[in-house]
């Protein structure tokens, strides 16, 4: 699933090329027609993202809420656009003035869906702070960590704690500050925590700016390869058996609440 640096990228490339002008909106697929009509020829007055989610703010006051999920993608093109390739659930296309028209598809995602300022309230008020939102506030999170038995592990990926953090966040977060992600949320000190955030906020900075998660320390980054070609390593994610990159023991694995879990027992204790 993208993680919330990914859904700051789009909104940021949407508000870039989309944003002060008119755009056209359709539902090629035909699942999100009805949306689609009713902003199709508004202005779009603002993109930005919350978390794991997209929001496009249109003049008339509606609001276009995706949330990509497991599957969602966003294809961008110029203009024109070609026929529809597969099953485009929104697609979007439009320019500000004195620049290149920019066409973009929605496939596949958990939502696509209008709604209006109240209930975007209602959304966003039910999230954590965001790591990258100007203001965010880390003592929401801490609050919430503080009281709770539940592992750190689990909390750093609800996104009524935390709003953007994925599994691979998560996962090397954790072993960058030598954290169990088994140890419970009222284990955590507030010093921990304080780090925790710094550090989150710079890490997901760094990857809204090159579009890749760089979670590994300069003089770590050697040795084994990532788990995939077009990625850069990782201490533990998805490394299960492998040895740790810093002290050689293997990386353990379970799943935690239904996610994938990856850690090292001697760098992470407890």
């Amino acid at each position: 699933m993208p993680e919330g640096h990914t859904l700051h990228r789009l909104a940021r490339l949407h508000q870039r090329r989309l944003a002060g002008g008119m755009v056209r909106v359709s539902s090629p697929q035909g699942k999100f027609a009805a949306g689609a009509a009713r902003v199709d020829g508004q202005v779009l007055t603002k993109s930005e993202a919350w978390g794991k989610h997209l929001l496009h703010h249109y003049d008339s006051g509606l609001v276009v809420h995706v949330h990509l999920g497991l599957y969602g993608t966003f294809t961008e093109s110029a203009l024109p656009m070609g026929e529809p390739v597969g099953q485009v659930r929104m697609r979007m296309f439009g320019g500000q003035d004195g620049q290149p028209g920019f066409g973009t598809d929605l496939r596949g995602p958990t939502a696509c869906e209008i709604l209006l300022p109240p209930e975007v309230a209602a959304l966003t008020d039910r999230l954590g702070p965001d790591p990258l939102r100007r203001g965010a506030d880390p003592d929401r999170a801490w609050r919430r960590i503080q009281r709770s038995r539940r592992p750190i592990g689990a909390l750093l990926m609800d996104q009524q704690v935390v709003a953007g953090v994925g599994n691979v966040y998560r996962a090397e977060l954790l072993f960058r500050h030598r954290i169990s992600p088994h140890r419970p949320g009222t284990g955590l000190s507030a010093g921990e925590w304080a780090q925790m955030w710094s550090d989150l906020v710079a890490l997901m900075r760094v990857g809204v700016r090159v579009g890749k998660m760089v979670v590994v320390r300069p003089e770590h980054d050697h040795g084994e390869p990532s788990y995939a070609k077009d990625r850069p390593r990782t201490y533990v994610y998805r490394r299960q058996g492998a040895p740790c990159r810093l002290c050689g023991t293997p990386i353990a694995h379970q799943v935690m609440e239904a996610r994938n879990l990856f850690w090292c027992p001697t760098c992470q204790p407890g």
